[in-house]
């Protein structure tokens, strides 16, 4: 008896599709799974409702996909301000740039409470407190070993997985081992500091183009406190780090707050993917969605990339069912408006001549003087290179060149 029809015949659940990560890329795949009648299972490794890190500002795209896909937001879903107006770009010139989002405000979301929400809209069944351990994909299947808190190890087999569990995906890691050393490795963490006196904007998402505050710098009001976030390479010091943001704030902006203490998080992060179009779909029946993909957004929102990469992971499934097709090959053609949305936001180019970031930026730069329009397009340059610190910079900035000249979006051989 070979090894997958043994964990087939000891199979606890038998499901069509299996997903891991109660995130919103899953509540997204499973709302096109269930609503075509597949049954899905969703396995989360914490208690739900569960904690997640992130800001929570929302992006138009991805508000009209949650309203048109799950209905109105509830009340315990969102932080105070409920909503965001739009998003101000600060630049080392000292230039700043606020610009609304198109079509109107976007809520700001409490990922505790907006995903669980998501997730139970979805009409998907869930285990919480379940730990993914393993898979193994016999071609006609896949048989995934999960561990529920406290309990012993249990087979599942479905038809097919979905890996929708955030940057540091074990499913990602279960099919290539050897991900996590190809890509850079950001960490991104936020504290929460009480306010002194803040001239920001509360009703914008603030973000700062500037080298030397690091690769991902922004701040925004959440619950009556002020939110003051940085990124930088795997291995600096988030505490010096972050102690230089807050120190650059108050000194350029007049940002006084008082100290966080021990009120903070923090996370590894996967900016690598989506500068040189080097995503990671998955292979045969498993598939990779979301963050776990390289889906970021230039600003740091990668929840509209989940919602709609979840679901094209989702429809993908479908159509290879309907066509009897091999599903990598669908998802790769499918998810190839995703890839070039999500990478458009970070070139220069578009970001100063087009609308990446759903907010008028060129209408916003026009209204500079030329010496201004200048120092902003040299501040975003220079952002964006930042980049080549790492071993493979050049490889950054040949795949760049030639994506923004050429539009090269389609190249999926990686993985």
């Amino acid at each position: 008896m070979t090894e997958a029809k043994r964990q087939d015949q000891q199979a606890t659940h038998k499901v069509d599709v299996l997903i891991v990560g109660a995130s919103l890329a899953a509540a997204a795949a499973a709302k096109r799974l269930v609503d075509a009648g597949l049954e899905t299972l969703i396995v989360e490794k914490r208690e739900l409702p569960r904690h997640k890190i992130c800001s929570g500002i929302l992006s138009p795209r991805g508000y009209r996909f949650l309203i048109e896909n799950f209905g109105p937001l509830p009340r315990q879903a969102l932080h105070d301000p409920t909503w965001c107006r739009g998003v101000t770009f600060h630049f080392p010139s000292m230039v700043s740039m606020s610009m609304d989002f198109f079509g109107g405000t976007t809520p700001h979301l409490h990922r505790k409470y907006s995903d669980y929400w998501a997730i139970q809209r979805s009409g998907a069944r869930v285990m919480d407190q379940t730990s993914f351990v393993s898979l193994v994909d016999s071609g006609d299947g896949v048989s995934v070993k999960i561990r529920p808190q406290g309990g012993e190890d249990q087979w599942v087999q479905a038809r097919f997985v979905i890996g929708a569990d955030g940057p540091s995906s074990p499913v990602l890691r279960s099919v290539y081992p050897n991900y996590p050393k190809q890509i850079p490795w950001f960490f991104v963490g936020q504290k929460f500091h009480e306010i002194i006196e803040c001239p920001l904007d509360e009703d914008y998402f603030h973000f700062w183009f500037h080298p030397q505050l690091g690769h991902y710098t922004w701040s925004h009001a959440r619950d009556g406190k002020q939110i003051v976030g940085v990124g930088f390479k795997r291995g600096d010091s988030f505490h010096k780090r972050h102690e230089f943001v807050q120190q650059y704030l108050e000194d350029k902006h007049g940002v006084k707050l008082k100290p966080a203490g021990a009120d903070h998080e923090g996370c590894a992060e996967n900016f690598g993917p989506s500068l040189i179009n080097r995503y990671v779909f998955g292979q045969g029946n498993v598939l990779i969605t979301g963050q776990a993909t390289g889906f970021l957004n230039m600003i740091g929102e990668g929840m509209s990339c989940a919602l709609h990469s979840g679901a094209i992971s989702g429809e993908s499934i479908i159509e290879a069912l309907r066509l009897n097709r091999p599903v990598q090959e669908l998802y790769r053609k499918m998810i190839a408006s995703e890839v070039k949305r999500t990478t458009d936001q970070w070139n220069p180019l578009k970001i100063a001549f087009a609308k990446p970031h759903e907010a008028d930026f060129p209408k916003a730069l026009m209204a500079l003087s030329w010496g201004d329009r200048y120092n902003v397009l040299r501040d975003i340059w220079r952002f964006v290179v930042l980049y080549k610190e790492f071993k493979w910079g050049r490889q950054i900035a040949a795949r760049s060149m030639e994506r923004w000249l050429y539009g090269n979006y389609q190249d999926h051989r990686w993985l």
